[in-house]
């Protein structure tokens, strides 16, 4: 199974190379599509894809989502938000979905919440990686 990773970034450049950096050897693509950023957001994102868009804010979440995906041209589809960040336990558990996967769409756990040292106080699943309709 082939991995497309969207993206949807506005001024990012603090946490965009780290949540990029964990996709590294997971990602076979990288879609980018900015919403209007005013500082370094694209030329970190060109470091790690040529795929990088440019995309009007028409104050609908769902549109610039959906552009992104348009771009996906992998089996699958899947979306982080720039402050996402995979530890080495879920880089290796991705890699062991990746290669298993046979199934539309999986939900994988997402943590909105942390206590000062950074573990997770509140968490569910969401819907993250989807089956790419080409």
């Amino acid at each position: 199974m082939t991995l497309s990773l969207c993206m949807i970034v506005k001024n990012e450049s603090d946490v965009l190379a780290r949540c990029l950096s964990c996709m590294e050897g997971i990602a076979d693509e990288i879609i980018i599509v900015d919403t209007g950023s005013d500082d370094r957001t694209q030329d970190i994102a060109r470091q790690f894809t040529t795929h990088v868009y440019e995309f009007p804010w028409s104050d609908d979440f769902s549109a610039a989502r959906n552009f992104s995906f348009s771009k996906a041209t992998m089996d699958y589809t899947m979306w982080l938000d720039a402050d996402d960040y995979l530890s080495e336990k879920n880089r290796f558990q991705l890699q062991k979905l990746k290669e298993t996967l046979s199934t539309d769409m999986a939900f994988l756990r997402y943590d909105v919440a942390f206590d000062a040292q950074g573990n997770p106080t509140l968490s569910y699943y969401r819907e993250r990686i989807v089956r790419t309709s080409l």
